[in-house]
């Protein structure tokens, strides 16, 4: 009899906790599904307010974008423009532009920026025109290798090349009648440059270069301080081809503008090349010339006429 009363006992226990078992995986389960359906809640509710307020962002940036008058493809607001502006026209740096010099180009910039802009030496101002061109591509050209290495670790997104030029400006008479002599042939206005034998041209910069559309060339160099500087005849010849072929010539007309001017070699070469028809009055200052050449050639000439105002015999001036 108690063998049976002690079995009864187990067997009651045994009922006992696997009830108990039952109940526990009950709630277990429905903890665990009420836990499923607060987390697919918080993840809706999550998705719908970043969506909410991804959209408001957007159209608060736009917004922003559009009073500041930041234009397309990063293009700088006009506030952040002018100040750089103000500001660079108060350096003191050393061998800097004047500030109407300064003024005058930014002008240009502003005109027609974000683009592909390309100038022609290294300066105080060289990291003012690769800001003012937010959103563009600004390359420089200059002859100081050590100049380009040194500049460039120090402006990211700078792009700079050094040219190796051949030309003296003691030489500046006689390269300039070679180059009148066979302006039906060498030094002709619309050519490749990557193959041309004229004295003048520049044709060994990277071959990509000679396909860009330029925009805009502004020539601040090389230098031409005494008679065995190169000098800016390379430079501007360059420019002139470049504006009236390839792709450069394609995409329109290409804003020169020639820093210097008021020194007879720039006087001259600009002349010679770019030409008085196309020079923008009232666009420049005494010592900056602003022109724009459209696509060809005039002729076998540079400019319409045949022989233009450059043609006069010119002097070296040595520049202090």
């Amino acid at each position: 009899m108690k063998s049976l009363g002690s079995r009864d006992k187990i067997q009651a226990a045994a009922a006992a906790s696997g009830h108990r078992r039952v109940l526990l995986l009950v709630f277990a389960s429905c903890f665990a599904f009420a836990t499923f359906l607060t987390f697919l809640y918080s993840s809706s509710s999550f998705a719908s307010s970043a969506t909410t307020s991804g959209s408001r962002y957007g159209s608060s940036a736009a917004a922003s974008s559009s009073l500041s008058g930041s234009g397309p493809g990063g293009a700088l607001p006009l506030p952040v423009f002018d100040a750089l502006v103000h500001y660079a026209s108060f350096s003191n740096a050393t061998h800097r532009m004047t500030d109407t010099d300064i003024r005058a180009i930014s002008a240009i910039l502003r005109a027609r920026g974000p683009c592909n802009l390309l100038v022609f030496g290294l300066g105080a101002e060289s990291p003012l025109w690769l800001a003012l061109n937010h959103g563009g591509r600004t390359v420089y050209l200059d002859e100081n290798e050590f100049y380009v290495k040194y500049l460039e670790p120090r402006h990211p997104g700078l792009e700079a090349y050094d040219v190796s030029y051949t030309t003296k400006v003691r030489d500046f008479k006689d390269l300039l009648e070679a180059a009148r002599g066979t302006r039906a042939a060498e030094c002709r206005p619309v050519q490749n440059l990557l193959f041309s034998e004229c004295r003048l041209a520049i044709n060994d910069l990277p071959n990509e270069l000679y396909d860009v559309p330029w925009d805009v060339v502004l020539i601040d160099g090389p230098s031409g301080w005494n008679p065995n500087s190169p000098g800016r005849m390379p430079s501007i010849f360059t420019t002139a081809v470049l504006a009236r072929s390839g792709a450069t010539a394609a995409k329109g007309p290409t804003d020169v503008l020639v820093h210097d001017y008021n020194f007879e070699l720039e006087q001259v070469l600009s002349k010679e090349f770019l030409c008085d028809e196309n020079r923008v009055a009232g666009s420049g200052t005494p010592s900056l010339a602003h022109y724009v050449i459209r696509p060809g050639g005039a002729g076998a000439g540079f400019c319409s006429g045949g022989q233009d105002s450059g043609s006069q015999t010119a002097g070296e001036k040595t520049r202090k």
